[in-house]
């Protein structure tokens, strides 16, 4: 349609330049018709929330961080410990949730949490339970998945493995923590980085559709390849389908997180994540 559009507009001035009027109230006829059928297509109901993956902000502070969200209209964010440390307290945590809420920000997760033992696994569960979340976004050593087993019992809470793509050896992608975590409690799953699992030659939109009952959070980015070698990048310059991928999330009626971790400039994203955000609601509002 909107290669139609612009046939219309550039057919307009080239009339206007020969004084064709005719020409010209024909064309502007076909515009105001193309115009009002765009208005009148319906906005897409989605199941799922759009939040922020605090990584994101890994050289910013807190304020910061929750200002930009406040700009452009997101509620929702992944807690890194950068912002809210491990050791906190009951008041620090509770500054804390005051300042988000302040921006009309929610913590709806915390992670990801690296654990390379039975001590860090202990304290990541006790943190989030001080927080207040039921979500841990987590990456533990594989020989420790029957401890985060017991611990999932005890606590009650969700437990989303962060896959990373071929950059190191564990949960390289949905698959492999699907294969780690199938027979272990149901409320241990994955966090779905749509492009890590690119990365590592999988397909996020199909992975989702195959592993739908074990994703619990997801992180979503652009990347520039499909290999190693691929790299953050603004969304719709790389090489995910978000168009298909939200198809998706609709398919599977996924109601969790899509989390935006973006991972260019990361010392001025700004720009970059305001395009990715525009992008992605872009996606998000059309009838797939």
């Amino acid at each position: 349609m909107s290669t139609r559009r612009n046939f219309m507009k550039q057919s307009l001035a080239g009339a206007l330049l020969l004084g064709a009027a005719p020409v010209v109230t024909k064309a502007n006829e076909w515009i105001a018709k193309d115009n009002q059928a765009i208005t009148k297509q319906p906005k897409a109901v989605n199941p799922f929330k759009l939040g922020m993956a605090g990584y994101t902000f890994l050289n910013f502070d807190l304020e910061t961080t929750l200002k930009t969200m406040e700009k452009l209209d997101m509620h929702y964010l992944c807690i890194k410990d950068f912002h809210l440390p491990l050791d906190s307290d009951d008041e620090q945590i509770k500054a804390f949730h005051a300042k988000c809420a302040d921006r009309g920000v929610t913590g709806y997760a915390v992670g990801p949490i690296y654990m390379r033992s039975e001590a860090e696994i202990d304290k990541a569960f006790a943190y989030a339970k001080r927080v207040g979340v039921k979500l841990i976004v987590g990456v533990p050593n594989v020989e420790l998945l029957p401890y985060v087993d017991k611990k999932v019992k005890e606590y009650g809470f969700n437990y989303a493995i962060h896959l990373h793509g071929p950059d190191i050896e564990i949960f390289p992608d949905a698959t492999d923590v699907w294969n780690h975590t199938k027979d272990l409690d149901p409320r241990i799953g994955m966090c779905l980085d749509i492009g890590h699992d690119l990365r590592n030659g999988c397909d996020p939109a199909e992975d989702l559709k195959k592993y739908r009952t074990r994703v619990f959070d997801i992180h979503i980015k652009d990347v520039t390849d499909s290999t190693r070698a691929g790299r953050g990048i603004e969304f719709g310059r790389g090489k995910i389908d978000f168009p298909g991928f939200v198809k998706a999330l609709r398919e599977v009626n996924y109601t969790g997180m899509c989390s935006l971790e973006y991972e260019k400039d990361m010392k001025d994203p700004f720009l970059g994540i305001a395009e990715s955000i525009g992008y992605f609601k872009a996606i998000c509002d059309m009838q797939l």
